[in-house]
Parts: structure tokens; sequence; C-alpha cells
């Protein structure tokens, strides 16, 4: 299946780390006797780009989309993005949540296990909603893959969920938001856009709800991008998934701030 790809660039950051590369390099062949030096710049150069793929909405790297454009933060709308599903017990009850507050989502979806759902997939579509690309695997060392792994992760996610729902998703989401610098071009080439986020509430980790909802509503305003998470939630006290607790009562906050519901690729032209 063909996508459609969009030119790479590099950052800023990224030309001034190859360019020292490249600087440490001539130096060192033509002074052997300085690779101690060019050692250490090579390595604390490596450690910039590692850290800046550890911050989830760190924009030394690449593309990263961590609040809605303008206009749509003027017009009072967000976006409330769903991560780690589809989840056959908990993904049906979030879709009714959404449903009885007339709310639209973006379920950032797992390719292996919206191959185990496809019907739930299907469904999430049916009621007003889109599914984006959270890689094939969602393995916990996504960030330490090789260039090659990378792209069979976010190609293969990109033809499972294209098949199963008619769609091509147009927004990827790193698992826990951790990259590397190979994973622009690899987007640029499947075509993807990276999305971050604005607010989160650690919902996978924290079971107080009540925490995750005032994490998520402190200075709530137009054109924030909400991390909630259906698959890998935490379970509160009572055994519910936290994002049962913490979804309705967000949604009567937003309607209470006049705040809207939209999908990143509604907001996004």
């Amino acid at each position: 299946m063909l996508f459609p790809c969009r030119n790479w660039k590099p950052t800023p950051a990224i030309k001034l780390s190859l360019l020292v590369l490249a600087s440490c390099i001539t130096v060192t062949f033509w002074q052997p006797s300085l690779w101690p030096w060019t050692a250490g710049i090579v390595f604390a150069n490596h450690m910039v780009l590692t850290i800046a793929g550890l911050l989830p909405r760190s924009k030394l790297l690449g593309t990263n989309i961590t609040r809605l454009p303008q206009d749509a933060a003027r017009r009072g709308e967000v976006a409330i993005t769903i991560d780690d599903g589809p989840d056959p017990e908990v993904t049906p009850l979030v879709l009714d949540i959404l449903d009885r507050h007339q709310a639209k989502a973006t379920f950032f979806c797992i390719g292996k296990l919206a191959a185990q759902h496809p019907e739930l997939c299907r469904e999430i579509i049916r009621r007003g909603h889109d599914i984006e690309n959270h890689s094939q695997s969602h393995n916990w060392y996504f960030s330490l893959l090789d260039p090659w792994t990378i792209h069979r992760e976010v190609r293969e996610a990109q033809e499972v969920l294209s098949g199963i729902t008619g769609r091509t998703p147009r927004f990827f989401r790193a698992t826990a938001g951790l990259r590397n610098p190979e994973l622009d071009p690899v987007l640029a080439h499947c075509g993807l856009l990276l999305c971050s986020w604005s607010k989160r509430g650690f919902d996978t980790q924290v079971r107080d709800a009540d925490a995750v909802y005032k994490s998520l509503v402190r200075d709530l305003k137009g054109g924030d991008i909400l991390l909630l998470h259906d698959g890998s939630a935490a379970r509160t006290a009572a055994g519910q998934p936290v994002i049962l607790d913490v979804l309705p009562r967000l949604l009567d906050n937003l309607a209470q701030a006049n705040l809207r519901t939209v999908t990143l690729r509604t907001a996004i032209p």
C-alpha cells in the first residue's frame, strides 16, 4: 500500500549536530592526538539529542504538534486524544460517554490490537471519531530502535489501520512520547505528522481519578491537546479504569467553559 510522502527537512539542531560530527571526524583525521577531545564532544552531542528525545514536547528533533492551531484555539476547540487501544472492555464504555456528551475524540491505536479488534475500530469511526497511528507493537523501547525497525513499526500500523477503517492515518504518536532522531524522516516518508499533547494526567500510573482530572483541567483553554488512555489504563481503588471516572467530569468542565471537542484532523488542515 502506497502512502503520500512529505518532504523531510532536518531541524537546525540536527544540522548543527551533523556539522559537529563532521568537524570532529575531520579534526581527528588530521590531528589524531586530539581524539579524546573530539570523542568527548561527540558524546556530548549525542547526549543532547538523547535528552531531546526524552522530552515528549520537544521540537529539536523534528515537527511536533503540541497544541492546535491558533484559529482552532480562538474558536474554543480542544482535542481529546486517547491512547493505547482499542481495548474491548474500556473502549466501548468510552465511546458511550463521548456519545452522551456529543463529544469527539482522536484514538491513537496500536496496530496489533486493532488487528485483534477490527470491528471495534470500525465502531470508533462510525461514531464520528478518528483513529491515528500509535505504532504496530507499542514497544517500551521504541526510542532505542534503529531506523529500519522504526519504519516497519510505523508502516505496518499504517497499513493495518488504513485497511480496517478505510482511512489513512495522518498523525503519529510515539510510545510514551519518546523518540530518537531517526523518527522524523520515517514519518515524512510515511506521510505522517508527530503529535504529542499540551496536558496529560498520567492516567496509566496515577490511580487517583481526582488528581488526573485536576491535572487536565488546570488552566485548560482553547487549543489544548489532552491525553488519556483507554488501553493500559490505571484502575481506581474501586477497580474502575481511571478514564471512565475522569472523562465525564472533563467533558462537563469543557461544556461549562464553552469549549468544544474536535478531532485532530478536523482542527489541523
